[in-house]
């Protein structure tokens, strides 16, 4: 999926990649914002070829060609990077439109050396970050509740043989699959969301039953003492099951789908809506 950004009214143009979860951005487009040359594509060939075999190297990694709409309209192969390698390719280009993020960068470092040092400092930030986007205080009692439900599952998964990364993907898909009838992926685009957290997009009742699934999953691991990811798999499916089947028990009792296209504007929307009217009777009282 393609996009063109605006930043200073200027285009940037990007490519969503769905499997990653990650925007890559035009080199060439950050370039010509970073140094308003007229030549950026020049400017960033010139960039390259000043680089150290090292740093030449280090690039290799950072970019990718994709194929995106050239000025001519035709579609064409250039440079992109993620978020991380745009703020590193940057470092290497003198401008002063730079320096706002190299300031984000370390700041971005700084919160997480205090929150490695101080791990409440990140419950801390998480609750006032939900506040400030608009979550009830209800909701945002079951998210927290939904992060320790999750790292006891992930540190279930590691002690029964499971890597970090792409096999705790594989078993939450299994999860997910068995409780909402859809991965994860699937599930994101359903509520039209991109890079966005699942979780903090579910409704309390969502995030509830996923709480279950992930909580008897943890169980039902502990108890079967699988090993290796095969043997997880079948678990994770089982403790998903489990709330998969109080899914449908619900969704038959009140006639509607437990699962929602509503995501977290909603959600703030309708907790201002409420607020309003709580407001207006206070006022009336």
């Amino acid at each position: 999926m393609n996009e063109i950004k605006l930043y200073e009214n200027k285009a940037i143009r990007s490519v969503w990649d769905n499997e990653k979860e990650e925007w890559y951005f035009s080199v060439v487009d950050v370039v010509g914002v970073l140094t308003e040359s007229a030549n950026p594509r020049d400017y960033w060939y010139r960039v390259k070829k000043r680089m150290s075999e090292e740093e030449q190297s280090e690039l290799s990694t950072i970019c990718r060609q994709l194929k995106m709409k050239a000025p001519d309209g035709k579609m064409r192969e250039t440079d992109a990077a993620d978020m991380q390698g745009v703020f590193r390719i940057i470092q290497s280009i003198p401008s002063p439109k730079a320096e706002p993020f190299k300031m984000w960068l370390a700041e971005v470092g700084k919160e997480r050396i205090d929150e490695i040092i101080d791990p409440e400092l990140t419950i801390d930030r998480a609750l006032q970050t939900y506040l400030q986007k608009g979550y009830s205080r209800e909701w945002i009692n079951q998210r927290l509740q939904a992060i320790q439900v999750r790292k006891e599952l992930t540190d279930a998964w590691q002690d029964h043989g499971i890597e970090d990364g792409r096999e705790f993907a594989i078993l939450t898909n299994e999860i997910s699959k068995a409780w909402s009838g859809m991965t994860t992926r699937q599930y994101k685009d359903f509520k039209q969301l991109k890079k966005e957290n699942l979780r903090d997009n579910m409704s309390t009742l969502e995030l509830v039953l996923n709480m279950l699934a992930e909580a008897a999953t943890t169980e039902l691991t502990q108890t079967m003492n699988p090993q290796g990811l095969e043997e997880n798999k079948a678990v994770a499916k089982e403790g998903g099951t489990v709330a998969g089947n109080a899914r449908k028990d619900i969704e038959a009792r009140t006639g509607k789908p437990v699962i929602t296209q509503k995501n977290a504007l909603d959600f703030s929307g309708l907790i201002e809506d409420v607020a309003k009217k709580t407001d207006n009777k206070s006022g009336e009282d």
